[in-house]
């Protein structure tokens, strides 16, 4: 047995699910979302749990089980509590602001980067020049956080650029300054 997707998933008060056949919906008070599990999983709810089974024991059924539950219990959380990702902006006059739900970035290029927010996203500035991005799918909120970091991704000399908050950034030493032969 799969030990991710034997785990029951409890579902808070004020989140509602709704199953009709492989069509998982979720609705809570940040929002709606819905998926369609693959086909062999079955899923199915039992008093205020959500219960993920497979129905054998071959490779391509015990795969596709933690995978569902995963994604079952990350629509519970996302209409829940929702997601957030943190971006800091490192390097001399680089900032980030938000306009009009975008995000516009002055980054060191030639011109500012207008970064669009999709549906479901939205951006926040925090005083220390850091950007929030914070929606309900757990799936958008990093692919934007990556596209963000895409844009400016951190140099290992200086480590300027857009980082993860909390992420490592491995430096390399310059250049010595020693003259060679000569």
């Amino acid at each position: 047995m799969s030990r991710v997707g034997k785990e029951p998933i409890p579902v808070p008060d004020g989140v509602k699910v709704d199953i009709e056949g492989q069509l998982v919906t979720v609705t809570g008070p940040r929002g709606t979302l819905s998926d369609s599990i693959p086909t062999p999983i079955a899923v199915s709810m039992v008093e205020k749990e959500i219960k993920v089974e497979r129905p054998s024991d071959e490779p391509r059924d015990r795969s596709l089980h933690g995978l569902s539950r995963s994604m079952v219990a990350n629509m519970v959380t996302g209409v829940s509590d929702g997601y957030k990702k943190v971006l800091e902006i490192v390097g001399v006059g680089y900032r980030a602001e938000v306009k009009s739900r975008h995000l516009l970035l002055n980054i060191g290029l030639s011109h500012p980067v207008l970064v669009r927010a999709p549906e479901g996203i939205s951006f926040a500035v925090e005083k220390d020049g850091s950007v929030e991005v914070s929606g309900i799918d757990k799936y958008l909120v990093g692919q934007v956080a990556a596209n963000i970091r895409a844009i400016r991704p951190p140099e290992p000399y200086k480590g300027k650029g857009i980082r993860y908050r909390g992420e490592y950034i491995r430096r390399k030493a310059g250049k010595t300054g020693a003259g060679g032969i000569g």
